[in-house]
This record gives structure tokens, sequence and C-alpha cells, in this order.
């Protein structure tokens, strides 16, 4: 009888300038059928939270009716693969991001408020003040267990500093995650860097000399490694190397797709290399979504930020032939046109967060998929952003949080319910003891 092969969770692959952590296997399960069915139900659980600015045009938006199996809106259709894991909220609140005497300013206090539950202090000076972010309350709980305790992504830089929004610093609306409530943590936009971030190895230098190497002679992040992986996979069962292939083949992949979409720069040798963030939008964002799918599946973190783009974003979305800023259009004073051009947009990014779930959903995880272990948040601090009103506001959670929430539905809560109930719920998920959360007053019913 052959015994059976153990790998322990935390096994790396190897090699120059590489560290490329393993996804979920069989072999990782206790050695006792009752320990590995234990296993499985205990999984660990994702938690992350992507964010839209200018908020969405909420007639094509909200369910026309409450309850289970109701009908998705327009704007929500692409998520109909995903029914069973998807709850639309509504009723949700963020008082903080309202003025309180403040004047204006809604899209910075929009984002600074949308994960602290804090009023952000207006100042575009150095004395920055909001709260602690609840992505980094969960960091603090289960951080520990994984490589990075959390993982801050985008698609649009920011600046740090200086006037961005009627007297409020530019640090209000670029970032979403707070580390302390004088600290905001700036994402990362480059997803070539996230992705030598995820799989590069602790020595720094070492990691850039693998990259140089794979630019000048067109190598995979897996030759690097290739020996360990071989080493690997002879030892593992016949479900544990079809998932391990799908894995790496998922990584080569990206890192294909990387090498399609960047800009290229002159190299000091001669030779031409990609630098910087992709030229196309709908690649960037989903290159993005792809890159924190491979980070929950190899379980380099369990937490995790990502902003579509920044807050106030005047952006335009030729490539969906809407070639108007989406500030200017979200103050549509009620024009059909513009209307349907949002609507557009809304969709647009909504088609992106359904790649995410599909990417998610592809991967076996226990006795299910690694999106019944998640609890994606989705959403925007403004609602109507001709309006800026911060009550009614668009949120989505997709996943089953491991079996302790229940899609399919549709739940209106009263009028100016917090958000940050919502947050206590899913923190209490992630095994973080809180009472409460920024400017929540109470627990938020009818999620399981």
């Amino acid at each position: 009888m052959t015994a059976k092969v153990t790998v322990s969770r935390r096994t790396l692959l190897k090699g120059l300038g590489v560290s490329i952590a393993l996804p979920m296997l069989e072999a990782m399960a206790p050695a006792t059928a009752s320990a590995a069915s234990e296993a499985a139900r205990t999984a660990p659980k994702r938690l992350a939270f992507l964010y839209v600015p200018n908020g969405v045009h909420m007639a094509d938006w909200t369910p026309a009716s409450v309850g289970a199996n109701v009908a998705l809106p327009r704007t929500l259709e692409p998520l109909a693969p995903f029914r069973d894991e998807l709850m639309v909220l509504s009723g949700l609140t963020c008082d903080k991001a309202r003025p309180h005497g403040d004047g204006p300013g809604d899209h910075a206090r929009a984002m600074a408020a949308y994960l602290t539950g804090a009023q952000p202090r207006k100042t575009n000076g150095a004395d920055l003040r909001a709260g602690v972010s609840a992505d980094q309350v969960a960091a603090q709980g289960v951080g520990r267990a994984t490589r990075f305790p959390s993982l801050e992504i985008g698609c649009e830089g920011g600046r740090q500093a200086g006037n961005c929004d009627s007297g409020y610093s530019c640090a209000y609306s670029s970032n979403l995650a707070w580390r302390s409530p004088t600290t905001p943590l700036p994402k990362e936009v480059n997803p070539r860097l996230v992705f030598d971030r995820l799989f590069g190895s602790a020595n720094r230098r070492e990691t850039d000399q693998n990259r140089a190497r794979r630019e000048q002679y067109n190598q995979s992040i897996l030759d690097f490694a290739s020996e360990d992986a071989t080493q690997l996979m002879n030892r593992l069962g016949a479900n544990d190397q079809r998932r391990m292939d799908e894995y790496l083949t998922s990584l080569r992949e990206i890192e294909r797709r990387l090498n399609q979409s960047a800009p290229v720069v002159p190299a000091a040798n001669g030779m031409r290399r990609p630098s910087g963030t992709p030229a196309d939008y709908g690649q960037h964002i989903r290159l993005m979504g792809d890159l924190l799918a491979l980070a929950f599946q190899a379980d380099l973190t369990r937490v995790a930020t990502f902003v579509f783009a920044n807050e106030g974003s005047n952006r335009n979305y030729r490539l969906i032939d809407v070639p108007d800023g989406h500030h200017d259009l979200s103050h549509h004073g009620g024009n059909r046109q513009k209307q349907a051009k949002i609507q557009r947009i809304n969709r647009f990014h909504i088609e992106a967060f359904a790649h995410l779930l599909e990417r998610l959903k592809r991967v076996r995880e226990g006795d299910g998929t690694l999106l019944d272990n998640c609890m994606i948040v989705y959403g925007s601090g403004n609602g109507d952003g001709n309006r800026h009103n911060h009550d009614e506001l668009p949120v989505l959670v997709a996943g089953k949080g491991g079996g302790t929430l229940r899609g399919n539905r549709h739940v209106r809560f009263p009028r100016n319910t917090p958000l940050c109930n919502l947050y206590v719920e899913l923190l209490e998920r992630m095994g973080c003891r809180v009472s409460s959360f920024g400017d929540s007053n109470g627990r938020l019913p009818n999620l399981a």
C-alpha cells in the first residue's frame, strides 16, 4: 500500500528570484478521512472590496422586487451565471461621506469614508485623518497566516498630496485602504509589479535580476522553478496533478498577457521590454482581477482591495464607444443620453466583476469552489453621481463566505442603515471579533 503523500500548505516552488506558492491540494489535507473532511469545511475565507467611482445609474441597477429569484436589471445581467452566489443589497448608507458642515467634496469623502465609516478631515495638507478601514481590521486579524496580510491594487494611479476635491487632499479620493486614521495604503496599479510581488522571492535583487533575464530571453517565471515543479508533480496524485497543471497554466497565461498588453520601452541592450500599465483599460482591469484570484487561490493573502478607478475619475470609455469623461457624464442633469452612457460604463464595470467571479468559481477548493469561500463586496460611496447622495448605495456581495452567506436574493434594508453594519457581519465571518465598526449601529440581518 502506497503511503499518502503530504505537502505543507506553505510549500513554495523556488528558483532565482522566484517564490511560487501552491493552490490548495488534496495532499495538504490531514491523513485521516474525518480530518480531511473537517479541513474542507474550514477552508480559509477570503474578503475583498471592489470600488467603482461616481455612483451608478440606479434605475438600471436596482431589481424591481425583493426576495429570492428576482430578475436582474440590465446593468447586472452579466452576473446571471453567479446568481446563486450573489446578493444585491439596497438601503445601505455611508453617512460619514455626507458634508456634516464641511461643504463640497462628496467624491473625496465618498472614497475616504466608504471602508472606514469615519468622517475625513477636510484638508489638502499633510494632516490627513479618516479611520482604519475594514480590510485592515481583517488583515490585522488573519494576515499573519499568509505571506501578505493584505493586497491593495487598482487601475488608476493618484497623487498622495494636493487639492483634488474642494479642499480635500488627493489622498482621500485615491486611496480605499487605511492602515491607521492618518496613514492611507496606496494601491499598486502596475500588474507586472503586482505579479513580481506575489511570485518573486524575498530578495528584491534576485527578483529584479530574474525579471531582467525573463524579459531578455522571453522566459517564464516557471522556467526558473521548473526543477521544483517537476519534483513536486511526480509526488502528487492524479487530482492534484490536474489542479497544479491548471494553476501553473493560469500563471503562465497571465505572464503572456502581461507581455502582450503592456507598452514597451527601449532597454539598455537595444532590445525592447514591456513596462508600465496596459494601454487598454479592459485588459488592465481583467489582468488585475486575475492576479487577485491567483493571490486568493495560492493563499498568498486573504484580504484585498481593488479600485477600478479613483473617486471623481473623469476617465473616458472609448473602448465601449463612450468618449465622454465618466465624472462629466455623472452630472447628467436628467439627460437620458448621458444616463444611457453611464449605464454602459456601469455594465462595463460589472462585466469586469463577472470576469473575476468566473475566475474564482473555476477553481476547485475542497468540496466546492474558491468563490464559495470568498466574500466579495462591490460598490461605490456615491449613489447617483448627479445627486452626490450617500444613501441608497449600489452594493453587491458575491460568494458564499464558507457557507455563511445565502445568495440569489435582493435584500432591502431600512433607509439609512449604516454600510458599516455589513462590515461587522463580514469581519465576524473572517474570525475578527468586533462588536462595532466605524459608524455601525448594530448587525445586518438576513444575510445567511
